[in-house]
């Protein structure tokens, strides 16, 4: 299940991505981009909906066996925060696939505000992630990358909140900053790309890297 996860990751990463280069092509119609967003955060809720299960798997019998929102290891809270972000991705990405041309005030409404609140979502989610206690049981795996994987999935919340608020539509019709909106959005793909890459296919480890990770960080 972690390689599922980690190439749900990938996939919809590598799709934000490609929905960037698409809109800067004057001969691809916006339809296209919009359309690969929303596959996109399909596969991104995909993998965060993996990730909980994962963080679930790691509960003691007891908590595994009780109501979902009952089980509140930090590793478990962050995946679950991730998981809400991305479904609010798929709002925004589904909304801005159908709401092409609209008024400025709608597309605020419907499209920009999921966007945002789906953004500081990511950020919050990563930078929980960051905690040791969270990388010990998330990256048990991958020990010796799991830094790398906590800081890139940040730094890409941190680029893509960026695009979110650059991404607010004027009265004017025109975006507050749609180069940072663009410029955040493929980076931080990109983030997000490279750390699920290390995430599902890591790197060789160090004898011993495995142990270690759990042997310094207290399981709460």
């Amino acid at each position: 299940m972690v390689r599922w996860t980690g190439l749900l990751f990938v996939v919809g990463a590598a799709l934000f991505a490609l929905g960037v280069l698409l809109s800067l092509l004057p001969a691809s119609p916006p339809l296209l981009s919009a359309v690969t967003y929303a596959i996109g955060a399909v596969f991104f809720t995909a993998a965060a909906t993996l990730q909980l299960v994962l963080a679930r798997r790691e509960l003691p019998d007891a908590e595994r066996r009780s109501l979902p929102l009952r089980a509140r290891t930090t590793d478990w809270l962050a995946a679950a925060i991730q998981l809400v972000g991305t479904v609010l991705f798929n709002v925004n990405t589904m909304d801005a696939a159908v709401s092409i041309g609209a008024r400025p005030e709608l597309v605020d409404v419907e499209v920009w505000v999921p966007d945002i609140v789906g953004s500081v979502a990511f950020l919050v989610s990563s930078a929980i992630a960051i905690v040791p206690e969270v990388r010990a049981r998330r990256h048990s795996h991958v020990a010796n990358a799991s830094q790398r994987i906590a800081f890139l999935n940040f730094a890409g919340s941190v680029l893509f909140l960026a695009s979110a608020a650059g991404a607010l539509v004027l009265r004017s019709g025109a975006d507050v900053s749609l180069a940072w909106a663009n410029i955040g959005t493929f980076f931080g793909a990109l983030c997000f790309l490279v750390a699920a890459w290390l995430f599902g296919w890591p790197p060789p480890q160090p004898r011993g890297a495995r142990g270690k990770l759990h042997r310094e960080t207290p399981q709460l």
